[in-house]
């Protein structure tokens, strides 16, 4: 009963006017990035933080989590119509998508994709809802050795699940962590790292960093890519699914969403990793296997679903740990911290309102992109006629201004280009942003319940294995850094990486 009168309570929330429009803000907003190759919801997310600082904290989540969930929707439009993948998890859907638009089918693609997605997303809702509070009281008995241990195992496996080499993302860990200890300690008042530069002593900026790594940086790297975008000419034809298809489909979006809701849980996962699980799935269980390669709808079904799912479950350890799961979890931290509201296992007594609002509110914003999305398909495909050479102008302008706003600093300003340098660089060496970005918001935590778990055990580091939750998560730790290091496993991880990819 309590479910219920909360999630009542989350409608009441989410169903305000204000609250409305910036969800449906989030989901157009969120479709558009999809549907642009190149873009992605994290340098959107990274662009659009400065605009959270007028709103409530509620209407800014609300908004930024739409932009996320409605970028898996936008990706699928184009993956099916033009074989080009807005968004990363989105490729997998244009190995089957593009071959069933070929064969006339495009319409009943488009429908899976947006009823798949619904459905998922619709249940990943719920057990958001039914999770939070459960997994929020267990997280009330850790203490600060436990959630030491479980941010460095999130750190961990962040860094194992990233693509390309393990130490490399643990290097990019590390000086995520690194980052993140520049200003002045809150302890002592001595300032640390800042090598005499008065505006670092109350630390690195977080948009800063995110706007550098993932807006400025992507779009030098757009630049660099030739425009190949051709805007579809045949028709999408029918949206109705024969009835094969649909007995077809119907499992491979029930499989997605077992898949995708489980591994958006995991730090480091995601819906590129969810999607790519799925579609991994559906090739040896569906009916339909046979088929795959020449426009398969369960490779459609499966995927979509699946990276929906992970969207809305990512949101699990962030609202109940206070733990980012990916990138775009990172900066939703950030932008709570910045509302000055700290993420963790009290959010629920403390802010009902933004944690029952947000819940409601994912389910509001799926049944707006299931309305919004089929009709507009047109406008999606038209969007891609726009040059990119004409877009990044008016993106530069408003990403200057947005964090220059911030503070109006111009140093911050300066920090955002070095990033963005820092970032372009990254990508060329082949380093992930990610793990970089989850080291930085982690990293003053981390050492905040390692001097109270120091301090609680006088000094004696023995508390880390004496207490049964942390030595659990350090024994997982060590044995996944431990198998991603082993040369057949990592062989493996690299090949399943490249053939998603």
């Amino acid at each position: 009963m309590d479910l219920v009168t909360n999630l009542a309570h989350g409608f009441g929330v989410a169903l305000t006017l204000n609250n409305l429009l910036f969800c449906l803000i989030g989901c157009v907003i969120g479709t558009a990035i999809g549907v642009l190759p190149g873009i992605g919801p994290v340098a959107t997310i990274s662009l659009l933080l400065p605009i959270t600082f007028g709103q409530p904290a509620t209407t800014a989540i609300i908004m930024l989590a739409g932009i996320y969930y409605g970028a898996q929707y936008g990706g699928s439009t184009t993956a099916i119509l033009l074989n080009l993948p807005g968004e990363v998890s989105s490729v997998v859907t244009t190995l089957e998508g593009y071959k069933m638009a070929r064969r006339g089918r495009a319409g009943a693609a488009l429908t899976i994709a947006a009823l798949g997605s619904f459905f998922a997303g619709t249940v990943s809702t719920l057990l958001v809802a039914a999770s939070g509070p459960l997994l929020t009281q267990v997280a009330l008995s850790f203490g600060p050795a436990d959630y030491f241990s479980l941010m460095l195992l999130g750190l961990v496996i962040s860094a194992v699940l990233a693509q390309g080499s393990v130490v490399k993302s643990i290097g990019m860990v590390v000086f995520g962590v690194s980052l993140g200890m520049v200003g002045t300690d809150v302890q002592t008042g001595q300032q640390r790292f800042t090598f005499g530069i008065p505006e670092l002593s109350d630390g690195v900026g977080f948009v800063s960093i995110a706007m550098g790594m993932f807006g400025i940086a992507e779009i030098i790297l757009n630049l660099e890519r030739p425009e190949a975008r051709s805007v579809m000419s045949g028709k999408v034809g029918s949206l109705m699914m024969t009835r094969e298809e649909f007995k077809r489909a119907t499992p491979a979006v029930l499989r997605g969403t077992v898949v995708g809701s489980l591994l958006g849980i995991l730090p480091g996962g995601g819906a590129a990793l969810a999607s790519f699980g799925s579609y991994m799935m559906e090739r040896k269980v569906s009916k339909g296997r046979h088929e795959f390669g020449t426009g398969a709808i369960e490779g459609v079904a499966g995927p979509e679903s699946a990276n929906n799912a992970a969207s809305q479950t990512s949101f699990i350890p962030l609202l109940t740990l206070g733990i980012p799961a990916n990138a775009v979890m990172a900066l939703m931290v950030g932008a709570l911290i910045i509302q000055g509201i700290q993420p963790g296992p009290r959010m629920v007594e403390a802010q009902p309102d933004l944690f029952w609002g947000l819940i409601a509110s994912m389910w509001v914003g799926n049944l707006m992109l299931l309305v919004i999305n089929l009709p507009l398909i047109g406008v999606w495909v038209k969007l891609l006629a726009v040059p990119y050479r004409h877009m990044y102008p008016s993106i530069m302008i408003f990403c200057a201004i947005g964090v220059y706003s911030l503070q109006n600093n111009v140093f911050d300003v300066y920090q955002t280009v070095f990033f963005g340098i820092f970032g372009y660089l990254c990508s060329k060496l082949r380093l992930e942003a990610a793990p970089m970005l989850i080291g930085f918001v982690l990293g003053p935590m981390m050492e905040e319940h390692l001097r109270r778990a120091m301090l609680l055990s006088r000094g004696d580091p023995m508390v880390f294995i004496e207490r049964p939750i942390s030595a659990g998560m350090l024994t997982v730790a060590a044995i996944a850094l431990a198998a991603m290091l082993m040369p057949n496993i990592r062989k493996g991880k690299d090949a399943a990486l490249a053939e998603g990819g």
